[in-house]
């Protein structure tokens, strides 16, 4: 009889694991949550557990609740690899991350392979370039920010020569490359081209370069630490003709690093919180509630990704990765039946997507939307 019981027991216990497996989806992170990607890595997986924590609340996704599963990918190329492979061995529905393009060109390969879905919040052109049916942005990519920033040089700045100040890696140099060109396209001619190195910490020879150069202005396109002694170090120097970014320089964490310096700086963004709909001012507030802090457009990418991955399985109508990347080319949302998508977002072939923009500036220590941009199908 003893034995019998137990034998109930044990059936019981593994019925209930099936179960459990049942009504979950498994989903994995690959986030910078250390090293030099940290803020980075840390916004994009707050804004994801966010949705994740609402998305359960109210049901899950086709009656299953997500179990998500971050990983610290150490904003190292290497790790990242392993911690996609280790994604794929575990049965990830999708993949969420991660942030810095050099991991992910890197850990793409791994997802491509085991043909699941891949949201990632690099921008670095290349990303989307090599032809992956699986790799999704949830932000601009270079080749389509830089040319909204060269509009905005040439026709609200009106520089005629401008100088670049970039860091050495993917994520730099991919867009130094694409902001010259569009530089180019529209006239503006360059001045000095300054490489600066991942997690550098002096500026003063870098700073120097442009100030003796002559130009109208600068473009800066780095990470947000070094973003933000950068702008210390223009401030330090008397640095004072306009000083223009792409999505960084103006963000939350660079704001709170370089303090006063940061006032005057100007960049084009793809999400910020502070953008004037409805929808991103009730994730602001859920975001703020959540982790007593703002988040940058990272929380944004993280969070309306998951909303996407959301509405696409619904779509479709079951839990097929395949499926769902093949349901993504090509598709449009609308934030009026999606709120949690935040904005209406359209996807291309490539994986690559378009949506309304802005261009904000730092005032008083806040960042400041002063235009907002039609997205490019709209134009």
């Amino acid at each position: 009889m003893k034995r019998l019981i137990n034998l109930a027991l044990i059936g019981a216990f593994c019925f209930a694991g099936l179960t459990y497996a049942a009504d979950t989806v498994k989903i994995y992170g690959l986030v910078e949550l250390s090293g030099t990607g940290t803020t980075s890595g840390t916004n994009f997986n707050n804004g994801v557990k966010l949705a994740v924590k609402e998305i359960n609340a109210a049901g899950g996704i086709l009656g299953r609740k997500i179990e998500y599963i971050a990983e610290d990918t150490q904003s190292n190329p290497g790790v990242s690899k392993g911690l996609a492979q280790k994604a794929v061995d575990e049965g990830s529905y999708v993949v969420m991350g991660p942030v810095f393009s050099g991991s992910i060109l890197v850990s793409m390969a791994e997802t491509k392979r085991a043909e699941i879905p891949n949201f990632v919040g690099g921008e670095a052109a290349a990303i989307t370039q090599q032809g992956n049916p699986y790799i999704f942005r949830t932000s601009f990519t270079q080749s389509t920010a830089m040319p909204k920033v060269a509009n905005y040089i040439s026709d609200k700045i009106k520089a005629k020569v401008i100088d670049i100040i970039y860091t050495n890696n993917d994520f730099g140099k991919g867009g130094r490359d694409l902001a010259m060109k569009s530089f180019e396209a529209r006239g503006i001619k360059m001045g000095a081209d300054i490489s600066t190195d991942a997690g550098q910490v002096d500026f003063s020879s870098a700073v120097l370069k442009a100030r003796q150069s002559g130009s109208d202005a600068l473009f800066v396109y780095t990470n947000e630490e070094e973003a933000a002694r950068l702008l210390k170090e223009l401030r330090k120097q008397g640095y004072t003709k306009p000083v223009i970014g792409e999505t960084v320089l103006t963000s939350q964490k660079v704001i709170e690093l370089a303090g006063d310096a940061a006032n005057g700086a100007i960049a084009h963004v793809g999400l910020t919180a502070d953008a004037p709909q409805a929808t991103v001012k009730k994730f602001d507030q859920a975001y703020q509630k959540e982790y007593q802090s703002r988040t940058d457009h990272n929380g944004l990418k993280g969070y309306s990704a998951m909303y996407i991955v959301k509405a696409v399985t619904e779509k479709i109508g079951k839990f097929d990765s395949k499926a769902l990347a093949q349901a993504m080319h090509g598709i449009s949302f609308s934030a009026k039946q999606y709120p949690g998508i935040l904005l209406d977002v359209s996807y291309d072939a490539n994986g690559d997507l378009d949506r309304e923009s802005y261009m904000t500036k730092v005032e008083n220590g806040k960042q400041v939307v002063i235009e907002t941009l039609a997205s490019i199908n709209k134009k």
